[in-house]
């Protein structure tokens, strides 16, 4: 038997850095969104997919962490922007709770609603509020497989005290969804014939 890995080390796209250059508090839920859908447009331009999520402290507005998507890049099926961004923002903070006794009440704002993996992570992150951008309907009309989730899923997440806010710039959302499967972007939908590039 060939020995597993080790370690799982994941890189960020270099450009993540110079793009949060300067962005600490944005007060408004509306600039909230319009800097993570920026960031999910220069995924896409970079090469990556076409979403992106950051962790907020609801109350005050101060980013915590911005995560994009890195399917491709990293060639794992888990890295959704929402998971990379609550990852991102646990270690940042130190608690895999980041809803603890201590810590600001913390908000993921994420460029499109999330898919059955994302929905499921939400709970045990600990954050209070999720603001949602583009819909499932946007992501599945080009062609992005979201997964069984509950018809009510907002629902779901109010009954653990989880608020959600959706349609927040969603326009603008959903034309990063259309821009890449325009561009061809590779749409990683396992229900579908294999797209993937690597041999």
């Amino acid at each position: 038997m060939t020995s597993q890995p080790e370690r799982i080390e994941l890189s960020l796209p270099p450009w993540l850095g110079p793009f949060l250059a300067g962005v600490d508090v944005l007060a408004e839920v509306s600039d909230r969104m319009a800097m993570v859908i920026e960031a999910a447009r220069r995924n896409v331009a970079e090469g990556g997919g076409p979403f992106a999520a950051a962790v907020f402290e609801r109350d005050s507005g101060r980013l915590v962490a911005l995560g994009v998507n890195l399917v491709i890049a990293e060639g794992l099926s888990v890295l959704h922007a929402e998971i990379v961004a609550l990852c991102l923002a646990q270690r940042r903070l130190g608690s895999y709770d980041l809803g603890r006794a201590g810590l600001a009440a913390h908000e993921l704002v994420t460029t499109t609603a999330p898919c059955a993996m994302c929905l499921g992570a939400i709970p045990w992150s600990g954050v209070r509020r999720l603001v949602v951008g583009a819909r499932e309907e946007d992501a599945r009309a080009v062609g992005f497989d979201e997964g069984a989730k509950p018809a009510d899923w907002q629902g779901a997440l109010a009954s653990r005290g989880i608020t959600t806010v959706e349609d927040v710039l969603r326009p603008q959302a959903a034309q990063v969804l259309q821009i890449y499967a325009r561009a061809g972007g590779i749409i990683y939908n396992p229900q579908r014939e294999s797209q993937d590039p690597t041999p």
